[in-house]
C-alpha cells in the first residue's frame, strides 16, 4: 500500500487589477514586472546561495544548492556530461542506493542553458530537485549510442537484483524536474528509448519540460515510462513524435496541461485506481487515450478510473479507446467533459474497431461509462453514455470556459536585485534557533515590493508568522517553516503556525516550494491558516515523521498511544472569506519513519486535515491523508473545484476511534463520531456548487491489520455529505470502505456493487 507525509506542493497565483495589498516598510512602490536584462540567466543562477540543511550532520560542509558546470558539466552538446550530473546529484553522501528515504540530505541541482549530452540515465535521488535555467531551458541531449531505462530515472532498477529497484515506488516522495527539453531524436528510432522513468509518489512534480522524440512510422520512443507508485502531480508538458507521448500506471495521479503532438499513441494507461487529466491538447496522433480495461480483480488489475475535463484533439482517428469491450457493466470507468474534437471520426471505440461513440468535428459536453447514482437512495444505473455536465461556477473558469489553472511560478524575468534572502536579513535557519522575529521582519519591511527567497534550512518558530498579502515568496530544496513551543500546544486554544493574510485581505500571494511542520507536541497548530482573496499559493509542508519533529519512532512507533505524539489541530484551514489555488497539495500526516529506515510505521495525531469555509472561488488539486476527523471537510463552501484528491485514513483507527485523542470543537464545525467509526475522507455540510472532478479515497488498516482488505470492511463510511450541500463527484474510487457514499452519516451506496479492481468505483452521484 502507499505511504504519505504531509506535504503541500502548491502552485501560482491570481492577481486582480483591484488587488489590495500591504507594501513593507521598505517600500516605495509594489514589486513590478521582472528587470531582467535579455541575456541574463534564470535569477536561481547567480543569486546568492547560503542554504543548509539543518538537520545533516555536517550542515557546514554539505552543499545544498549545485550547479552541474561546477561538477565539471560542459554543456556543449558534444562532450559526454553524465558522468559530471551525476557527480552534482549524488555529492555528499545522498540518498541513492540503499537508501529507502531522508530528509537531511535536499539537494537543487541547477543546470544553466545549454546542450548536455548524456549516454546513460541521469539519476533523480531522493529528495532532489533537478531545475534547468527557467529563461531558456537547457537540453539534455540522449546521444545515439544511449544505454539505460530513459534520460532522467527516478526509481532505477537493480541490475541482477530481480526486479529490485533503488526506493519503494509508494514511498518516494519528494521529486521535482522543470524546465528542459529532453532530446532523444539522435537514438535509432528502432531503439527503445525514453524521455523520463518517472515512478513516483506524492510530493513529486513534472513542470515545465519539452520532451523530443522520432516522428517515424513504428518508432520505439516514449516520452514518459511509469509503471507503478503512488502520485503526484505534473503539469505543463509537450511531448513530440514517439511511440507514446506518455505510457503510465500509478495509483492516482492529476495531470494539468499536457500536449502531444505527432505522436502514435498521446496516452496509453496501463492501470490505476483513479486518473484525473485537465486541460489536454492532442495532435496528429493515431490514438489519443489508449487504455487498459477489463480487470476486475487486484490480481488482473487495470485502469479503473479515467477523468478527461477540457480537451481539444485534432486530426486524431481515435480519441479514446479501450481495450474490451465494457459489454453494460463497470470494467473502466469514463468520465469526459468538454471535450472539443476536430476531425476525429471515432470518440470512444474498442480495440478491434467497435465505435461505442462517435466523433467528427463536435464537443462533447458530458459522457460516461460505468456506474452512476444520483439521489439519496441506493440504487444505481449502468450508464454508456450522456451524465450530467458539471456545474462549475464562472469564476472558477478561464476566460476560454476551461477550468482555470496557472504554472507554477518562477520569477524568469525578474533579476537578482529584486529578490531579498531571509538569511542576509538574519534568519538562521538551522532548526533550533528562534527565527520568528527575524521572519516577521523580513514580511514587514519587504513584502510586495521584493520575492522573498528563503534560503535552504529549517526555520524554526514560536509564535503565529503572518505573511501580508501581496507577498511572493520561494524556497530553495524545499525550505522548511517549523512551528514549536508553547504557543502551540493547546488544543482548546488553537492557533496558526503560519497566518497568510490578515481576515479580509486581498491581494497576490504566491508560496513556492516551502514546507510547513511541527515540533511536538503541537496539539493545537493550525499549521496554515489561509485568509487572503483572490489569491493562490504555491508551497509545501509536512507533518512528523522526519528529522527535527520529535515525531518519530521509538517514541510513535505503531502502536503507541498517538496522544503521545501530537502533530497538529488543523492542517490548513481556509477561511470564510478567503479564495485560493492549490495545485499538487499534499497534506500529509506521516505514517512512517522518512528518516529512519524509511518504511517503519509510526502513530501520530494531527486532528483535522483540510477545512475550507470559502465562499470561493477555490482550487484544490491534491491530497490529505491520516488525520484524525477528517482529510477534507467543506463547511459553508461554495465554488470549490477539486481534482484529484486522495485520501487514507489513520491506520490505528479505530483503536481509538476519532475524535480521539482531540476533543470535537463546534467553533470548527468538527463532525460528530459514534461507535466504531473512522475519519472521514470527505466530510461536507451546508455546501453548494462544489465539483469533485477525481477523488480516491482509501482506508488501508484496521488497527494495523489489513484483514479487513478482503471483505472491503476496513471502515464502514468514508464520504459523507448532508441533504441540503449540491455537490457533483466524478470518477470516486474508494479501498477498504463498505459504503463509497453517505447522506447525513447513512450509507447509500455500497461498494459491492462497484467492484472495479482492487478498488471500487462510481462514475458519477449528486444527491439530486
Amino acid at each position: 500500500m502507499k505511504y504519505s507525509f504531509f506535504s503541500a506542493l502548491l502552485a501560482a497565483a491570481l492577481s486582480l487589477p483591484s488587488a489590495v495589498y500591504a507594501l513593507g516598510s521598505s517600500c516605495s512602490s509594489p514589486l513590478g514586472a521582472g528587470t531582467a536584462a535579455p541575456g541574463d540567466p534564470f535569477w536561481l543562477q547567480n543569486i546568492e546561495h547560503q542554504g543548509t540543511a539543518a538537520f545533516n550532520p555536517d550542515p557546514s560542509a554539505y552543499q545544498v544548492f549545485r550547479n552541474v558546470k561546477d561538477f565539471g558539466a560542459k554543456g556543449d552538446g558534444v562532450t559526454d556530461d553524465t558522468e559530471a550530473i551525476n557527480n552534482a546529484i549524488s555529492s555528499g553522501s545522498r540518498c541513492g542506493q540503499g537508501c529507502n528515504s531522508t530528509t537531511v540530505s535536499p539537494a537543487l541541482v541547477f543546470f544553466p542553458q545549454g546542450k548536455y549530452l548524456v549516454s546513460s540515465p541521469i539519476i533523480a535521488y531522493y529528495y532532489t530537485q533537478l531545475i534547468g535555467d527557467a529563461r531558456s531551458p537547457p537540453t539534455l541531449l540522449a546521444s545515439s549510442g544511449f544505454s539505460g531505462i530513459a534520460v532522467i530515472d527516478a526509481d532505477p532498477y537493480i541490475p541482477g537484483g530481480n526486479g529490485a529497484q533503488w526506493y519503494t515506488n509508494q514511498n518516494n516522495f519528494f521529486r521535482s524536474v522543470r524546465n528542459f527539453v529532453i532530446d532523444v531524436t539522435q537514438v535509432p528510432a528502432a531503439t527503445s528509448a525514453t524521455g523520463l522513468h518517472w515512478q513516483v509518489s506524492q510530493s513529486t512534480s513534472l513542470i515545465n519540460i519539452v520532451v523530443n522524440m522520432s516522428t517515424a512510422s513504428g518508432n520505439n520512443h516514449q516520452g514518459i515510462f511509469m509503471e507503478n507508485g503512488s502520485g503526484g502531480f505534473m503539469g505543463d508538458l509537450v511531448f513530440n513524435g514517439g511511440k507514446y507521448g506518455i505510457w503510465v500506471g500509478n495509483q492516482q495521479f492529476t495531470v494539468r496541461n499536457i500536449t502531444v503532438n505527432n505522436a502514435a499513441t498521446a496516452v496509453y494507461s496501463s492501470w490505476n485506481w483513479g486518473w484525473t487529466f485537465q486541460r489536454v491538447t492532442i495532435n496528429n496522433c493515431q490514438v489519443g487515450f489508449d487504455v487498459a480495461t477489463g480487470g476486475l480483480s487486484q490480481s488482473d488489475q487495470t485502469s479503473e478510473a479515467l477523468a478527461i475535463i477540457d480537451a481539444v484533439v485534432s486530426n486524431t482517428p481515435i480519441f479514446y479507446r479501450t481495450s474490451t469491450a465494457s459489454n453494460g457493466k463497470l470494467g473502466g470507468s469514463i468520465v469526459l467533459n468538454n471535450v472539443q474534437l476536430n476531425n476525429v471520426p471515432t470518440a470512444v471505440g474498442v480495440v478491434g474497431g467497435a465505435v461505442v461513440l462517435e466523433g467528427g468535428s463536435t464537443t462533447i459536453s458530458s459522457w460516461g461509462q460505468g456506474n452512476t447514482y444520483s439521489g439519496t437512495g441506493s440504487t444505481g444505473t449502468f450508464v454508456q453514455g450522456n451524465i450530467p455536465a458539471p456545474n462549475i461556477a464562472s469564476n472558477l473558469l478561464d476566460g476560454s470556459g476551461f477550468v482555470f489553472g496557472k504554472s507554477h511560478p518562477q520569477y524568469a524575468d525578474y533579476a537578482v536585485s529584486q529578490f531579498v534572502s531571509v538569511k542576509s536579513q538574519g534568519a538562521k535557519g538551522d532548526g533550533s534557533t528562534d527565527d520568528t522575529a527575524a521572519l516577521q521582519a523580513v514580511f514587514d519591511q519587504y513584502s510586495g515590493c521584493k520575492i522573498i527567497f528563503f534560503d535552504a534550512g529549517t526555520y524554526y518558530i514560536t509564535s503565529t508568522l503572518t505573511i501580508p498579502a501581496g507577498t511572493q515568496l520561494v524556497g530553495e530544496a524545499w525550505s522548511v517553516i517549523m512551528g514549536g513551543g508553547s504557543a502551540f500546544s493547546d488544543q482548546s486554544n488553537p492557533t496558526p503556525v503560519v497566518q497568510v493574510g490578515a481576515s479580509g485581505s486581498s491581494g497576490v500571494i504566491e508560496i513556492t516550494d516551502l514546507i510547513f511542520t511541527t515540533k511536538a507536541q503541537a496539539p493545537g497548530a493550525v499549521v496554515v491558516e489561509w485568509n487572503v482573496q483572490q489569491s493562490s499559493q504555491g508551497a509545501a509542508g509536512m507533518l512528523g515523521g522526519a528529522a527535527g519533529t520529535n515525531l518519530q519512532e521509538p517514541a510513535c512507533v505503531a502502536g503507541v498511544d498517538p496522544a503521545n505524539c501530537y502533530a497538529a489541530f488543523l492542517a490548513l484551514h481556509i477561511t470564510s472569506g478567503a479564495s485560493a489555488y492549490l495545485e499538487g497539495t499534499w497534506v500529509w500526516l506521516a505514517d512512517h519513519d522518512l528518516d529512519g529506515d524509511g518504511y517503519s510505521q509510526i502513530s501520530l495525531a494531527s486532528g483535522r486535515g483540510v477545512l475550507s469555509e470559502s465562499a470561493g472561488p477555490v482550487w484544490l488539486i491534491g491530497t490529505a491523508e491520516h488525520h484524525v476527523m477528517y482529510q477534507y471537510a467543506l463547511i459553508g463552501a461554495k465554488n470549490h473545484y477539486l481534482g484529484l484528491i486522495q485520501t487514507e485514513t489513520p491506520y490505528f483507527q479505530p483503536d481509538p476511534a476519532p475524535p480521539t485523542p482531540f476533543t470535537t470543537n463546534s467553533a470548527y464545525h468538527d463532525p460528530t463520531f459514534s461507535g466504531s467509526q473512522s475519519a472521514w475522507g470527505l466530510y461536507v455540510e451546508t455546501s453548494s456548487d462544489i465539483v469533485i472532478f477525481g477523488a480516491g479515497h482509501y482506508s488501508f488498516y484496521d488497527n494495523y491489520s489489513q484483514d479487513c482488505l478482503d471483505t472491503n470492511t476496513c471502515q464502514s463510511q468514508i464520504v459523507n455529505t448532508d441533504s441540503g450541500s449540491s455537490i457533483q463527484i466524478y470518477s470516486l474510487s474508494t479501498v477498504g470502505t463498505t459504503y463509497q457514499v453517505s447522506v447525513n452519516s447513512q450509507g447509500i451506496v455500497n461498494q459491492d456493487e462497484n467492484i472495479n479492481g482492487f478498488a471500487s468505483t462510481v462514475t458519477y452521484w449528486s444527491p439530486s
